[in-house]
């Protein structure tokens, strides 16, 4: 199932420890901001501070503008996010503060129940043809251009908008591309039981 989500959908939500807002874009089904599989945001930091508790998730954060942001985790590892689509992986039980370079950033966010999901992330500088690989959902994202994704299993070539979200699930998808400028692909798959 090929679903676009588009960005006047998405939801302003309370960050977690109350000193901002998330822009979230899509969630699991019946997921809250408490208990949730899968979740995918947008999220503004404008100054130095302290992340959510996010114990047993996995979680992922790519610069998409500003002058980049340096992640400090469990005071003994540092992820310097200098580049537009430079992203960190990081688990959501670390007690992680963000220093600022200069002014304020935006970035995107991928979480998962690490218990029983795991994520890739890849993100595309420039103009790119790419083909999905295979997973349990895919999504695709585009900054600032609109995206070309074709596939044997749409009728007609499929034109996405910047900024909205594009969602693929419940079929095999190896055979979708994605042709555009600066965007970003995540994958979700079910672990073994």
């Amino acid at each position: 199932m090929f679903t676009v989500i588009h960005n006047n959908k998405f939801k302003k939500i309370p960050w977690k420890n109350g000193k901002g807002t998330t822009l979230e874009l899509a969630i699991s089904e019946n997921g809250s901001l408490s208990d949730f599989d899968w979740r995918l945001s947008i999220a503004t930091v404008s100054k130095n501070g302290a992340f959510s508790d996010f114990s047993g998730y996995s979680r992922n954060l790519i610069l998409i503008d500003g002058k980049g942001i340096a992640l400090h985790h469990n005071k003994n590892q540092v992820d310097r996010l200098e580049k537009i689509l430079q992203f960190s992986t990081f688990n959501g039980a670390d007690k992680t503060t963000a220093s600022l370079f200069d002014g304020p950033i935006t970035d995107f966010n991928v979480m998962t129940k690490t218990l029983c999901l795991s994520n890739v992330v890849e993100t595309f500088s420039g103009f790119n043809q790419v083909t999905l690989r295979v997973s349990d959902i895919a999504f695709i994202y585009g900054l600032k251009h609109s995206l070309r994704i074709s596939s044997s299993h749409f009728k007609s070539e499929q034109q996405l908008q910047q900024s909205d979200l594009a969602m693929i699930s419940g079929e095999k998808h190896g055979d979708t591309r994605i042709e555009g400028n600066d965007f970003i692909l995540v994958y979700i798959d079910r672990k073994e039981p």
